[in-house]
């Protein structure tokens, strides 16, 4: 029972959140951090309230298997009217109970395979919900990457306009030919145009973000940037560490255990099927009835009785036998799969690691890339002004500026993104939350 509480780690996030978060019209007119958008988005989502709803049913079905434990109770009350001469009424009553005493096992297999399977439904809760915090934190930082691709085409736009003006102004007192105008009148256009395209791809990233948190598209919502610091629990590990903590914790591979448990205790039970069972039984009846003629009387009679009963199949027609060895083919089948998904999952933590480690470097390059074009742009501009550059200088370096400022805002988020996908890989994404609310 220890690992089956994972289930439950995101309740908390839900239960949290406002009462009315789940049938709220509007967005929150506040700025609010990741934590506090996958709040808002766990309250509201319907897959992960789907995946609640059918974890809550197969707790139910867990619940009910207590029931092999317990005896069965059964009663009847009947009467019956007699169409004779004296057209009397006759009553009657009993009570009868059963308890299973021995069955070779098949009781406890019976609940072990609820309880695994129970399990299992558990830790494919904890994988649809940790699925659903990496889609936030997905479009989350995509939202904000494209929020800072905004500023950076507004920041493209301003030094576009700066070499306008200055073409013009070396124009018109002769310095320059009228080409170097042109020149700046097709940076600033095009400028304009990244703009629209910036400001157009930032309200895709807002309508997707909205869309997973189950909002009209058409809405607004503010969000706060997030410290670099994000996620970086796991930076020190290495991939062996990774790989240990992802077979203890992440949650595909724990439900498929529970399956390949569940599969051999319902093998188990097929087989048990055959062997017989010992119970004891006991039960009391009641009749009263009327006994007719000269001495019409009302006669009541109480009889019980207790003993023990054994049964055993001995010939289904082979139902037994094709169920017994078609629970032995399934659990081959789930153990199969097991394996699969175990080699599934040490590959995607692989590759999450790889990534990220990637990630890193891009980041560190994009930042060298960076203080490079800005510095370039500034001392062109300065040599344009005073004629030892031409527009042509100038235009090149502004377009190698804004694409460094893209690249290093891409490479910024997609670290973020990064980091939270080895924190999916390991089955581990909610610590990353921890620290940013």
């Amino acid at each position: 029972m220890k690992r089956v509480s994972v289930v439950f780690l995101f309740l908390p996030l839900c239960a949290a959140a406002k009462d009315d978060c789940a049938t709220m019209r509007h967005v929150p007119d506040v700025e609010m951090n990741l934590a506090e958008v996958v709040d808002i988005g766990l309250c509201r989502n319907p897959h992960t309230a789907a995946a609640y709803a059918a974890l809550q049913s197969q707790r139910y079905q867990k619940n009910a298997a207590h029931s092999y434990y317990l005896p069965s109770v059964s009663g009847h009350v009947g009467a019956n009217r007699s169409h004779t001469e004296h057209d009397d009424w006759d009553y009657s009553g009993s009570l009868s109970a059963s308890y299973l005493i021995f069955d070779f096992g098949k009781r406890e297999s019976d609940f072990a395979q609820s309880l695994a399977t129970y399990r299992a439904a558990g830790f494919d809760y904890d994988d649809t919900v940790q699925n659903f915090i990496y889609s936030v934190v997905g479009a989350y930082y995509e939202l904000l990457n494209m929020d800072a691709a905004v500023v950076s085409a507004k920041a493209a736009l301003t030094v576009a306009q700066t070499a306008k003006d200055t073409a013009d102004k070396k124009y018109k007192s002769g310095a320059v030919a009228r080409a170097d105008v042109y020149k700046a009148d097709t940076t600033l256009a095009s400028s304009q145009l990244a703009l629209e395209r910036a400001k157009n791809n930032r309200e895709i990233a807002k309508g997707n973000l909205l869309n997973i948190l189950s909002f009209p598209a058409n809405e607004s919502i503010k969000i706060k940037d997030m410290p670099a610091t994000f996620g970086s629990a796991a930076e020190s590990k290495n991939i062996d560490e990774l790989i240990s903590v992802a077979k203890k914790q992440r949650p595909d591979l724990l439900r498929a255990k529970s399956q390949t448990n569940a599969a051999w205790h319902r093998r188990n039970s097929a087989f048990l099927k055959n062997l017989p069972s010992i119970s004891v039984n006991a039960s009391v009846e009641t009749n009263d009835y009327t006994v007719g003629g000269m001495f019409e009387h009302m006669t009541m009679k109480t009889h019980g009785s207790i003993g023990f009963s054994a049964s055993m199949p001995i010939f289904t027609g082979f139902l037994n036998y094709y169920n017994a060895r078609s629970a032995s083919s399934d659990y081959e089948n789930v153990k199969y799969t097991e394996q699969s998904v175990a080699d599934n999952a040490m590959m995607d933590v692989f590759t999450a690691y790889q990534n990220y480690k990637t990630a890193q470097t891009v980041l560190k390059q994009t930042e060298t890339l960076l203080k490079s074009a800005t510095e370039s742009e500034r001392v062109t501009s300065g040599m344009y002004k005073v004629g030892r550059a031409t527009m042509l200088d100038w235009q090149t370096v502004q377009s190698e500026l804004a694409d460094a400022r893209n690249q290093h805002n891409s490479a910024k988020y997609d670290l973020f993104i990064k980091r939270a996908a080895v924190a999916l890989a390991i089955g581990d994404i909610k610590n990353g939350l921890k620290d940013n609310k």
